[in-house]
């Protein structure tokens, strides 16, 4: 008597032998092929797969002037061919070099790109950060990351310019002049006719400057004054000994609201003028009266006016 198949020996019902006719098929059912380009990888070569060992991004170290080389894998998994074109990006992007901008890689298999980044003569030392960007077909893109350390001597250098009082605000520009980022602190005085009418101690600004930026920031002043003559002075400083000074001046004079009040302002600038000419004419006179080598001259100027006596009484000499 013949052995009975697995399946033969299931019951009869037809609901039955059909789920697990599915159950067979799926099971021995080929996987389906992935399609082109996706699952595609693209990372720094030599550091193993996707799993332990493998590197985050690319790290590239050298002197202004040099020449620094890497290579990126572009891995396919798919049953057909995979085409990707590589460029730069960043601040790193422009110093990129590949020895192929465009790559077809075959099914089922990992290319590796060399590629260099060439630092120019002027290179600020200092790190900077770019990306590699890979594209397929169909707008897919992978980007691996590209950090770069440039030698040399470190700069820190930043001024502060362009100082402007107006109203309620202050306006100024930082510059950071050298070749090392900057976090600037800032201190803020003014100085009015009868004393300091703001004094704030230095402050750490929330921007970062990097080498060669100028950034146009404000400072506000809400209570600033309605009748002064002030001197306002910006102190900037930053690590690396960085430090600055400018200052500017501005009058607040009220605006009134009628004519009238413009004219009681012009009369007493013109009450305190005539009362600081009065008081250098008296004393340049005092001074004019307590000397003892001075000469009276005449009514024009000239010699000496006699001086008239009267005339004695006739009879009066014996």
């Amino acid at each position: 008597m013949p052995r009975s198949t697995p399946y033969e020996r299931l019951p009869s019902t037809p609901y039955v032998r059909l789920l697990v006719a599915l159950v067979l098929v799926l099971l021995v059912a080929p996987p389906a092929a992935a399609d082109e380009g996706s699952g595609w990888t693209a990372r720094p070569a030599g550091g193993g797969s996707a799993g332990r060992g493998a590197r985050p991004y690319v790290y590239l170290e050298g002197a202004p002037a040099t020449v620094l080389q890497d290579r990126l894998s572009v891995t396919n998994p798919a049953r057909t061919p995979l085409t990707v074109r590589l460029r730069g990006d960043g601040l790193a992007g422009p110093w990129l070099r590949f020895a192929a901008d465009t790559v077809t890689v075959p099914a089922r298999t990992r290319a590796d790109v060399p590629f260099a980044l060439a630092l120019p003569g002027n290179a600020t030392p200092g790190d900077l950060a770019g990306e590699i960007v890979a594209s397929a077909d169909g707008g897919e893109e992978r980007r691996v990351p590209v950090r770069v350390r440039i030698g040399g001597p470190t700069l820190a250098a930043l001024t502060v310019e362009d100082v402007e009082v107006s109203g309620r605000t202050i306006r100024y520009a930082l510059v950071n002049r050298g070749n090392t980022p900057l976090r600037p602190r800032l201190a803020v005085r003014a100085d009015g006719v009868f004393g300091t009418l703001l004094d704030r101690p230095a402050r750490p600004l929330e921007v970062e400057l990097a080498p060669g930026r100028r950034l146009e920031l404000t400072e506000p002043w809400p209570d600033a004054p309605a009748l002064d003559s002030v001197t306002v002075r910006l102190r900037v400083a930053a690590a690396g000994g960085a430090r600055d000074e400018a200052a500017a001046s501005a009058a607040y004079v009220p605006v009134a609201p009628v004519a009238g009040g413009g004219l009681l302002v012009l009369g007493v600038l013109a009450v305190l003028g005539t009362g600081a000419f009065r008081r250098r004419r008296d004393r340049r006179g005092a001074e004019t009266t307590g000397s003892d080598d001075t000469t009276a001259t005449g009514p024009d100027g000239g010699q000496p006016a006699q001086e008239f006596r009267p005339l004695a009484k006739a009879g009066a000499e014996s």
